[in-house]
C-alpha cells in the first residue's frame, strides 16, 4: 500500500487527478470505478482541466460508478448519476452511454445487483477503482457488518451514514435510507485502487484501516489484502 500524504485538499485533489489520468493514457479504454462526495470532487474538477489542456481523452473510457441511493432516479439532483454528470461526464468527451451507475429506481433490487456485477464482470474488470471512505469505514456504501459483502447489493445506511449525508439535503428527513452499492469482491478485484481521504475527522479511522485489524466492523480495512492501493490524503483542515 503506498501512502500519499499531501499539504491540503487540493493538492490531494491534483496528485488523485494525475492518477487517473495516467491511467487513462496507458489504457486508452480503461475501466474506470468512479466514485461520489466531496472526497473526489476536486479530482473530477482537476480531470476537467486536464481535458480542456488536451492533457488526457476520456473518448473510450467505460465507468462503473460505486453506488447509487436507492428511490432517487438521474434527474434528481441529489442522485449519483446526476452528481456525476454535473462533475465531470457533462464537461469530458466520454460516451454517456458507456457509464454506467446502478438504477436508483429499479423495482427489482435483486435482479439489478446481479446485473451490475455481471457487467463489470463483462467489461473484463475493472482497471482502476477510485473510493473515497466514510467516518465509519465505510467504502462505496458497504456498512460496518458481522461480514463482508461480496456482490453489489441493497445497502440499509448507517444513522452515521445518514447524518454525514445529510449536509447535501433540505433536512436529514429527505436522506435516502437504502442504497445500492458494488460490493468489495468487485472493488477487489480492480487491478488498481486509489483511496482518497480528505479531513482530521477521518485520520483516526484511516490509520485503523490501514494499521489494524482487517475486520467487516471497519469495511475499509480489507483493502490491505488488496496488491496495489494508492491512498492519497490530508488531514490539515
Amino acid at each position: 500500500m503506498k501512502i500519499i500524504e499531501t499539504k491540503n485538499y487540493q493538492e490531494t485533489s491534483l496528485v488523485a487527478a494525475d492518477i487517473l489520468a495516467e491511467q487513462v493514457r496507458k489504457k486508452e479504454n480503461s475501466v474506470l470505478g468512479l466514485a461520489t462526495g466531496s472526497s473526489p470532487e476536486g479530482m473530477y474538477s482537476e480531470l476537467i482541466k486536464m481535458y480542456k489542456n488536451g492533457e488526457v481523452d476520456f473518448s473510450k473510457v467505460i465507468s462503473v460508478n460505486l453506488d447509487e441511493y436507492f428511490g432517487l432516479g438521474p434527474d434528481n439532483n441529489q442522485s449519483y448519476r446526476y452528481f456525476m454528470n454535473k462533475h465531470l461526464f457533462d464537461h469530458v468527451n466520454i460516451r454517456k452511454e458507456y457509464t454506467y451507475v446502478p438504477d436508483g429506481l429499479t423495482k427489482n433490487p435483486e435482479q439489478e445487483c446481479k446485473a451490475y456485477d455481471q457487467l463489470i464482470e463483462d467489461l473484463g474488470g475493472i482497471d482502476l477503482q477510485v473510493l473515497g471512505m466514510g467516518l465509519n469505514g465505510h467504502i462505496g456504501f458497504n456498512e460496518p457488518a458481522d461480514y463482508f459483502t461480496a456482490g453489489t447489493h441493497l445497502v440499509c445506511l448507517e444513522e452515521s451514514t445518514i447524518e454525514a449525508n445529510s449536509r447535501f439535503f433540505a433536512s436529514k428527513e429527505e436522506v435516502p435510507t437504502k442504497a445500492l452499492s458494488m460490493g468489495l469482491k468487485s472493488i477487489l478485484s480492480a487491478k488498481k485502487i486509489l483511496l482518497i481521504v480528505h479531513g482530521k475527522a477521518k485520520q483516526e479511522i484511516l490509520m485503523k484501516a490501514i494499521h489494524g485489524p482487517v475486520t467487516p466492523q471497519l469495511p475499509a480495512s480489507i483493502l490491505q489484502l488488496h496488491p496495489n492501493v494508492t491512498v492519497v490524503c490530508s488531514f490539515n483542515e
